[in-house]
């Protein structure tokens, strides 16, 4: 029952992409021709580096597709407007007022 938990967990942990990552960063660790003091710190820094990147480019992703969104709603607001205008004021020739 126990090792039927750990993989489980094993897959959990897969699946949710920290395998990947801590293997990533273990390779970048091992690789260093200068081996830092403090390895942990090392780890720390190389997770939380990608860590935050990846949630900044998703979160200003969702950000641009929303204003995109509300930009064309106002561009379409602006020409019923426009149009609403129109009906009650003749148009306006350059340099009349």
């Amino acid at each position: 029952a126990s090792e039927s938990k750990r993989e489980q967990f094993r897959r959990y942990l897969e699946k949710a992409g920290v395998l990947n990552s801590l293997t990533n960063v273990l390779v970048a660790l091992y690789e260093e021709t200068e081996k830092p003091n403090n390895a942990l710190d090392f780890i720390k820094h190389h997770l939380g580096v990608a860590g935050s990147e990846s949630d900044d480019a998703t979160s200003l992703h969702l950000e641009l597709s929303d204003l995109q969104q509300k930009f064309q709603q106002l561009l379409e607001e602006n020409k019923e407007l426009k149009t609403r205008l129109l009906q009650y004021e003749p148009p306006q020739e350059d340099g009349t007022e």
